[in-house]
Protein backbone atom coordinates (compact mmCIF):
# COMPACT_ATOMS: atom_id res chain seq x y z
CA UNK A 1 0.00 0.00 0.00
CA UNK A 2 1.72 3.18 -1.14
CA UNK A 3 1.35 6.20 1.26
CA UNK A 4 -0.48 9.02 0.59
CA UNK A 5 1.43 11.91 1.80
CA UNK A 6 4.24 14.43 0.74
CA UNK A 7 7.61 14.44 2.46
CA UNK A 8 8.78 18.17 2.12
CA UNK A 9 11.35 20.45 3.12
CA UNK A 10 9.97 23.22 5.95
CA UNK A 11 10.30 26.55 5.40
CA UNK A 12 10.50 29.63 7.16
CA UNK A 13 6.87 29.64 6.47
CA UNK A 14 6.63 26.05 8.30
CA UNK A 15 7.99 27.46 11.65
CA UNK A 16 4.63 27.78 13.43
CA UNK A 17 3.84 23.96 12.19
CA UNK A 18 7.34 22.43 13.27
CA UNK A 19 7.00 24.72 16.92
CA UNK A 20 3.91 22.56 17.18
CA UNK A 21 5.15 19.90 16.13
CA UNK A 22 7.99 20.11 18.72
CA UNK A 23 5.59 20.65 21.40
CA UNK A 24 3.65 17.49 20.50
CA UNK A 25 6.69 15.30 20.68
CA UNK A 26 7.68 16.65 24.05
CA UNK A 27 4.22 16.17 25.43
CA UNK A 28 4.13 12.48 24.19
CA UNK A 29 7.46 12.04 25.39
CA UNK A 30 6.33 13.55 28.83
CA UNK A 31 9.22 16.37 28.62
CA UNK A 32 7.04 19.07 27.85
CA UNK A 33 8.45 21.02 30.26
CA UNK A 34 11.84 21.17 28.64
CA UNK A 35 10.70 22.43 25.52
CA UNK A 36 12.16 26.82 24.90
CA UNK A 37 12.10 26.88 21.47
CA UNK A 38 9.75 29.23 20.60
CA UNK A 39 8.43 30.51 17.04
CA UNK A 40 11.22 33.66 16.77
CA UNK A 41 14.45 31.32 18.21
CA UNK A 42 13.05 28.32 15.67
CA UNK A 43 12.84 30.55 12.64
CA UNK A 44 16.13 31.98 13.31
CA UNK A 45 17.97 28.67 14.00
CA UNK A 46 16.33 26.39 11.61
CA UNK A 47 16.06 28.44 8.72
CA UNK A 48 18.91 31.00 8.31
CA UNK A 49 21.51 30.27 6.27
CA UNK A 50 24.30 28.78 8.02
CA UNK A 51 21.63 26.54 9.84
CA UNK A 52 23.62 22.79 10.39
CA UNK A 53 20.08 21.52 10.69
CA UNK A 54 17.24 20.26 8.38
CA UNK A 55 13.92 19.91 8.71
CA UNK A 56 11.25 17.84 6.88
CA UNK A 57 7.28 17.85 6.96
CA UNK A 58 5.15 14.85 6.28
CA UNK A 59 1.85 16.13 5.14
CA UNK A 60 -1.60 14.29 4.60
CA UNK A 61 -4.56 15.74 3.26
CA UNK A 62 -3.17 18.98 4.11
CA UNK A 63 -1.98 18.50 7.14
CA UNK A 64 1.29 18.07 9.26
CA UNK A 65 1.29 14.69 10.34
CA UNK A 66 4.63 14.23 11.33
CA UNK A 67 8.34 15.89 10.84
CA UNK A 68 11.86 15.01 11.07
CA UNK A 69 14.60 17.25 12.09
CA UNK A 70 18.18 15.52 11.30
CA UNK A 71 21.99 17.09 10.58
CA UNK A 72 25.24 15.99 9.43
CA UNK A 73 27.81 14.70 12.51
CA UNK A 74 31.67 12.87 11.71
CA UNK A 75 32.82 9.70 12.63
CA UNK A 76 36.44 10.02 13.10
CA UNK A 77 37.03 6.55 12.99
CA UNK A 78 35.26 6.16 9.94
CA UNK A 79 36.75 8.95 8.58
CA UNK A 80 33.47 10.23 6.88
CA UNK A 81 30.31 12.25 7.79
CA UNK A 82 26.95 10.84 8.88
CA UNK A 83 23.57 11.90 9.40
CA UNK A 84 21.86 12.33 13.20
CA UNK A 85 18.22 12.24 13.03
CA UNK A 86 17.57 14.75 16.38
CA UNK A 87 13.31 13.87 15.88
CA UNK A 88 11.41 11.99 14.23
CA UNK A 89 7.52 12.41 15.21
CA UNK A 90 4.32 11.59 13.98
CA UNK A 91 1.37 12.32 16.03
CA UNK A 92 -0.53 9.46 17.52
CA UNK A 93 -3.69 10.33 15.83
CA UNK A 94 -1.85 9.52 12.65
CA UNK A 95 0.35 6.58 13.23
CA UNK A 96 -0.31 3.34 11.42
CA UNK A 97 -0.61 4.86 8.47
CA UNK A 98 2.85 4.45 6.72
CA UNK A 99 4.30 8.20 7.60
CA UNK A 100 6.90 7.63 10.13
CA UNK A 101 8.25 4.72 7.57
CA UNK A 102 8.09 6.91 4.97
CA UNK A 103 10.25 10.17 6.65
CA UNK A 104 12.58 7.55 8.09
CA UNK A 105 13.06 6.39 4.35
CA UNK A 106 13.22 10.05 3.12
CA UNK A 107 15.93 10.91 5.35
CA UNK A 108 17.75 7.57 4.76
CA UNK A 109 17.85 8.39 1.66
CA UNK A 110 18.92 12.06 1.94
CA UNK A 111 22.31 10.49 4.03
CA UNK A 112 22.96 7.77 1.60
CA UNK A 113 22.98 10.32 -1.12
CA UNK A 114 25.23 12.72 0.75
CA UNK A 115 27.56 9.85 0.79
CA UNK A 116 27.22 9.55 4.74
CA UNK A 117 28.83 6.57 6.61
CA UNK A 118 26.37 6.31 9.27
CA UNK A 119 22.71 7.13 10.14
CA UNK A 120 21.88 7.31 13.89
CA UNK A 121 19.55 8.69 16.36
CA UNK A 122 18.58 7.85 19.88
CA UNK A 123 15.15 6.36 21.17
CA UNK A 124 14.17 7.10 24.93
CA UNK A 125 14.28 3.77 27.26
CA UNK A 126 11.16 3.46 28.05
CA UNK A 127 10.06 4.16 24.23
CA UNK A 128 9.50 0.26 23.07
CA UNK A 129 7.21 0.91 20.52
CA UNK A 130 9.86 2.95 18.50
CA UNK A 131 13.01 0.52 19.18
CA UNK A 132 10.45 -2.27 17.63
CA UNK A 133 10.04 0.26 14.65
CA UNK A 134 13.54 1.07 14.11
CA UNK A 135 14.48 -2.33 14.84
CA UNK A 136 12.39 -3.44 12.28
CA UNK A 137 14.48 -1.43 9.64
CA UNK A 138 17.74 -3.27 10.18
CA UNK A 139 18.86 -0.56 13.34
CA UNK A 140 21.15 -1.57 15.87
CA UNK A 141 20.62 -0.23 19.48
CA UNK A 142 24.01 0.69 20.68
CA UNK A 143 23.88 -0.60 24.40
CA UNK A 144 26.67 -0.07 25.39
CA UNK A 145 27.10 3.81 24.68
CA UNK A 146 25.65 6.75 27.15
CA UNK A 147 24.75 9.56 26.09
CA UNK A 148 25.80 12.60 28.30
CA UNK A 149 24.95 16.32 28.42
CA UNK A 150 26.01 19.95 30.02
CA UNK A 151 23.22 22.68 29.48
CA UNK A 152 22.28 25.76 30.89
CA UNK A 153 24.24 26.98 34.00
CA UNK A 154 26.31 23.64 34.09
CA UNK A 155 27.24 24.78 30.45
CA UNK A 156 28.25 28.59 31.04
CA UNK A 157 30.39 27.32 34.53
CA UNK A 158 31.85 24.76 32.41
CA UNK A 159 32.76 27.04 29.92
CA UNK A 160 34.12 29.87 32.42
CA UNK A 161 36.57 26.85 33.81
CA UNK A 162 40.56 27.29 32.96
CA UNK A 163 42.77 24.62 32.42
Amino acid sequence: MAVRAEIRRATRADTPVVLELIRALADYEKLAHLVQADANLLEDQLFSETTPAETLLCIADGTAVGFAVFFHNFSTFMGRKGLYLEDLFVRPEHRGRGYGKALLLHVSRIAHERGCGRFEWMVLDWNAPAMRFYEGFGAQCMKEWRLFRVTGDALSALARQSV
